[in-house]
């Protein structure tokens, strides 16, 4: 399910939709994928919400416009190749998705997410995501995609 709060984001440039969809494309066909309808209209449905969206939510707004029922599953399976190719980035408290607007730019989100209102904030920061990697570097482990979210209460509900 959305949630009715926008995704509020910390650095700057956005694109414009036909710029996302643009360079969407490109970037999952320099991976060696296939731009096929059907993900043009689940990342053209994803790119349309202001908040974090669920599968079930996007395939909704896919079935809508395609004028025939896309099952959620389907739209899952497309997700997780977007996730897996720096086209959504997933929030994984909330089983939602957005899409990134650098898909070439690779990073490590950070969420911080609103437990009253919903608010999600992202927040780049290489830095403390490399410290998170060296960590799990140092024991051992090799790190392949950190999910950093933060649970709390934003400014707005805090007063602040």
């Amino acid at each position: 399910m959305a949630h009715d709060h926008p995704v509020h984001c910390e650095h700057g440039e956005h694109l414009t939709p036909d710029a996302r969809l643009s360079a969407a494309e490109a970037a999952l066909e320099r991976q060696g994928e296939q731009w096929t309808p059907l993900r043009q209209s689940v990342y053209e449905a994803l790119s349309s919400f202001e908040q974090p969206a669920s599968a079930y939510d996007i395939a909704e707004r896919v079935s809508a416009r395609e004028g025939r029922r896309i099952a959620p599953n389907t739209v899952y399976r497309i997700l997780d190749l977007f996730v897996a190719t720096n086209l959504a980035k997933r929030i994984e408290s909330r089983n939602a998705f957005l899409a990134c607007d650098h898909p070439d730019h690779v990073h490590d989100c950070i969420f911080l997410v609103c437990d009253r209102c919903g608010v999600t904030t992202h927040i780049d920061d290489d830095g403390i995501a490399g410290e998170i990697r060296s960590a799990a570097k140092a024991r051992g482990f090799k790190p392949e995609h950190p999910v950093i979210e933060v649970k709390g209460l934003c400014g707005t509900c805090t007063g602040e």
